[in-house]
């Protein structure tokens, strides 16, 4: 009974969300999995290459600094990471001096491959009021890097963290105060909702909270653990 009222609940919000929601031509750039999860609410195809990876907090706002140049650099791979002397398993691409880190590949091959099927989707999307840009306090990325992060030049950012920031385009995760940073990007993606209608912010660019995220946070945060 139990899992039928949950598939129910998550089935009826994410058809709800594919209706109402219309802007499918957007892109995502994310430093962890949480943009990947608003493409899969939509049903739609990733158009952008930051999907299953994560990046450094240092590297990831040297990246957004100079967006349009490294973005264009050629991906290659390196075998032991300067951020993380540990052994590491999955593939470490780099883009010139930034480390991208393929967590979620098997091999580099794979994480070539579908890191420029994206990129040339992503590059397709010539419009920049339809980037949008995210950032939260994991993997090195501390309140000076959230702070360059609110000052690039970009429309579209929003940020999370265990700190507050004065903006109305930083959100602090007030359940997460006790800890050191805020959650993995899935799970961080099914707490948004609590702050921010990130599907509605995607298709317009409003950064708003309102009744129906509060009940998405809900099903996603109970029904989805």
């Amino acid at each position: 009974m139990k899992s039928k009222l949950k598939n129910s609940l998550v089935g009826l919000t994410e058809k709800i969300d594919r209706r109402i929601y219309k802007n499918k031509n957007f892109v995502i750039i994310s430093n962890n999995c949480w943009g990947a999860e608003v493409y899969n609410r939509l049903g739609v195809k990733y158009n952008t290459p930051f999907v299953g990876l994560f990046i450094y907090g240092p590297d990831y706002i040297e990246l957004l600094e100079n967006f349009d140049n490294y973005i264009n650099y050629e991906l290659s791979f390196i075998p032991q990471s300067k951020w993380n002397k540990s052994t590491i398993l999955y593939p470490i691409g780099l883009l010139n001096d930034i480390e991208v880190h393929f967590m979620h590949y098997k091999d580099e091959n794979e994480a070539l491959s579908k890191w420029n099927r994206r990129l040339e989707r992503m590059k397709k999307v010539t419009n920049k009021n339809n980037y949008f840009f995210k950032i939260c306090d994991r993997d090195l990325t501390d309140i000076n890097i959230i702070r360059r992060f609110h000052k690039l030049p970009f429309k579209n950012k929003i940020s999370f963290g265990i700190k507050n920031f004065d903006t109305k385009n930083h959100f602090q995760l007030i359940e997460n105060e006790n800890n050191q940073s805020v959650p993995d990007g899935v799970s961080l993606y099914r707490h948004s909702y609590k702050y921010i209608d990130i599907l509605k912010w995607v298709n317009s660019g409003i950064i708003e909270q309102n009744f129906y995220s509060k009940i998405k946070s809900i099903v996603n945060i109970v029904y989805r653990k």
